[in-house]
């Protein structure tokens, strides 16, 4: 079966809105801190974590994935958000689908961050596993831990999608 072609947008706050939170320190009001040597950005995400703690943690890519970019498979996090901050200046693909018990290659939506954008999927949300498109990208990783209660759902889509720039 051919692929189902998924081109890639830019990523706006308004776009992305059905699937959680832009993470963007540029479109937040700026508050100063610490004598104001420092100006803080607050509540740039929902973290949600129904039960268990929040974790925060960092990964680092050990390969890099080329566009255009074949995959089958989506997970969502039913218990909790999870948000990927880039920890350097630089872009990264995300590809999302709305909550639900199934999904289609026609529902996905795939958007390109602008280098300075993170993403906070909201509760429920499919997405894409996480891809880099250079080897040694880290993000800083805000989820829900808790061993006792998985957190990660799995779908093999009906068919493959490659994803591509527009």
């Amino acid at each position: 079966m051919a692929p189902f072609t998924l081109r890639i947008e830019p990523l706006t706050a308004g776009k992305f809105a059905p699937f959680g939170d832009v993470i963007d320190a540029a479109a937040a009001a700026a508050e100063a801190m610490n004598g104001g040597t420092f100006e803080r950005f607050n509540d740039l995400a929902k973290v949600d974590v129904a039960s268990g703690r929040t974790r925060v943690g960092i990964t680092r890519a050990l390969k890099a994935a080329s566009l255009p970019h074949t995959f089958d498979l989506v997970e969502r996090h039913p218990i909790g958000s999870q948000a990927f901050i880039p920890l350097a200046p630089f872009a990264f693909v995300v590809v999302v689908a709305p909550p639900g018990e199934s999904v289609r290659p026609e529902d996905l939506r795939a958007f390109v961050t602008n280098g300075t954008q993170g993403v906070n999927y909201a509760r429920g949300v499919w997405h894409m596993p996480l891809i880099a498109l250079e080897a040694g990208q880290a993000f800083l990783v805000i989820d829900r831990g808790d061993d006792r209660l998985p957190n990660c759902d799995e779908l093999r889509l009906g068919r493959p999608v490659s994803l591509v720039r527009a």
